[in-house]
């Protein structure tokens, strides 16, 4: 099988950590059961100025690899890859960050996964020709069986594959959101998905 996976907040724990710099840069202590919208900005009341402040800190390379793993994210991917599957990481971080991205995938064990970024939130200058970065005709190329995501703004990417099942990490900003169709299934950890797909 071949299987898309999200980066943040699928493999590691993004949003928990941005909690931590917004109460450290502005004073903004939202626990992270309260972060309701995928827009960090909403979530934490933050003006543009303060949201530029805070992508830039969360994105630095020495917090990105301090980043906690998701529980089990390592060991499920590597069995899978074990049994014969086609791991693809499909992050939506700028393509800036795909060599540190990269190294975390590595110090955690998943050296044999591929990484690719993608713009999926219009955040990023685009970078065309570069390797690992898929521009959005190339990915509508691309087959997947299975996608592990946690976005719900993500969810269009997967309008192309009409069989597909979407694995979808349950996080805060998700729990409300009605799902697309039936063949989204809320996961509340990498045990569940490791039996879904298993």
């Amino acid at each position: 099988m071949k299987i898309y996976v999200d980066f943040d907040d699928c493999l590691c724990e993004t949003a928990l950590e941005f909690t931590h710099i917004a109460y450290r840069l502005f004073g903004k202590k939202i626990p992270y059961e309260k972060v309701m919208f995928f827009d960090l900005q909403k979530s934490f009341d933050l003006s543009e100025e303060e949201y530029k402040l805070l992508m830039a800190e969360g994105h630095r390379p020495e917090v990105l690899l301090s980043y906690e793993e998701t529980p089990g994210a390592s060991e499920v991917l590597n069995e899978w890859i074990d049994k014969g599957h086609e791991i693809s990481i499909i992050t939506g971080r700028p393509y800036s960050c795909y060599d540190v991205s990269r190294r975390w995938l590595d110090e955690h064990g998943l050296d044999r996964v591929t990484l690719y970024c993608l713009d999926k939130y219009g955040r990023d200058p685009f970078y065309r020709n570069a390797d690992n970065n898929l521009e959005l005709e190339d990915y509508y190329k691309m087959h997947f069986d299975i996608a592990i995501e946690d976005s719900p703004h993500a969810f269009r990417f997967f309008d192309h594959l009409p069989d597909l099942k979407v694995l979808v990490y349950e996080r805060p900003w998700n729990r409300e959101c009605e799902l697309p169709g039936v063949g989204y299934v809320r996961c509340p950890g990498w045990n569940r998905i490791r039996e879904l797909v298993n």
